[in-house]
Order: C-alpha cells, then structure tokens, then sequence
C-alpha cells in the first residue's frame, strides 16, 4: 500500500467521518483532525478564519447551524501526497438541516494538510457552494 492509498483510506474514514459530525451539529471530531501547529486557516462558504482560535470559533459557530445530517459523501477529484504534505481537490455532498431547514447541497473543497508525529491533520481548507 502507498501513502496515497493510506491518505486516501484516511480521507474516506476518518476525514469523511468527521465532516458528517460536523454537518450533524458536532465539532469536535472535526477539531481533531486539524492542526494544532499554526498557520492554520479556513477560507469558508460562510466564514473565514486565520489561526487557532479563529477557526475553532469557526467550527463552533459552523456546528450550531448544522443539524440531522442524513448523507455526506466526500467525492475526491484529486488528490497528491509528497512527503509530509498532502492536498485534496473534491465535491462534499451533502443532506442535512441548516438552520431548522432541510437542504441538500454540494461544496466545492480543496484542502491542504500535513503529516504531524504520524496522523494526517488539515491545515487549510477553501470551500464554496456549488450552484445549481
């Protein structure tokens, strides 16, 4: 098995899996996939937050939105690992309540993350709805 294969199972297990917490109203398994080393930084739909403490407000203030999250499907269109470093390029397919309504959308998310004492962590993340 390669890094990119490794990578990869990541992104489609634990990643994924943090993402629909996430969209279900639960930041702290997203939390934990992210860096603890700065920069860090997230460039939203919504919100924009540079450091630490920016981006767990963020996260914060993302999960109280989010609520009954039925689906959510990370399609990676592209994806590179050198080293220590890696990136993803992939739609988010998503089904949950945003605000009390009920609503099915795709995001559009490129991220960038760093292997830290083992454990892949997110460092910054760029995401936009896709329209339809």
């Amino acid at each position: 098995m390669t890094d990119r294969d490794d990578f990869l199972r990541w992104v489609g297990t634990e990643l994924q899996a943090a993402e629909r917490a996430l969209h279900d109203g639960d930041p702290a398994p997203r939390r934990a996939l992210w860096s603890r080393r700065e920069p860090v930084s997230l460039l939203g739909a919504w919100y924009n937050g540079v450091g630490q403490a920016d981006v767990n407000t963020l996260f914060t203030a993302l999960a109280g939105r989010f609520s009954d999250c039925t689906d959510y499907r990370i399609e990676v269109l592209s994806c590179d690992v050198v080293g220590d470093a890696a990136y993803t390029a992939a739609f988010e397919h998503i089904a949950a309540a945003v605000d009390g309504e009920r609503r099915v959308y795709t995001l559009r998310a490129t991220q960038t993350y760093r292997r830290e004492d083992g454990a892949w962590r997110v460092v910054h993340r760029h995401g936009d709805l896709v329209q339809q």
